[in-house]
């Protein structure tokens, strides 16, 4: 198994911190996941942020191959849990396929002050 750690260029890079965006795990006998560290997104409101949790989410997997079609677990992580229908909303724009399984939490804060919404993923691509 190897384990390679990435910042890839063409996606946005951490901010207000010393991390790694991916984790890239080969699998023996072929196969990769992809554990994504969590996504926040400015924005005045959960619907507006959540849209750019997933678009920087969706450009962390194309830089390694995968799309948000290859998510497998999702964990949410919301500020005020009254907003999961919103949020719920814009999480089946962007992944339409079958369900992953899915942990929501409410959280008392975010490490960016003005995030109401922190998304990680792990995928599973061939």
């Amino acid at each position: 198994m190897q384990i390679t750690l990435d910042n890839p260029a063409s996606a946005p890079q951490p901010a207000n911190s010393y991390y790694s965006q991916v984790a890239r795990v080969e699998l023996p006998g072929g196969g990769v996941l992809l554990y994504v560290s969590g996504q926040v997104a400015d924005g005045p409101d959960l619907a507006t942020q959540s849209r750019g949790v997933f678009e920087a989410l969706g450009a962390l997997l194309e830089a390694h191959g995968a799309t948000l079609a290859d998510v497998i677990n999702i964990r949410t992580y919301l500020t005020d849990i009254d907003g999961i229908g919103e949020y719920g909303a814009v999480r089946r724009e962007f992944l339409t396929g079958t369900a992953p399984t899915s942990m929501t939490f409410e959280v008392s804060r975010l490490f960016e002050p003005d995030a109401l919404v922190e998304v990680e993923v792990v995928a599973a691509i061939p």
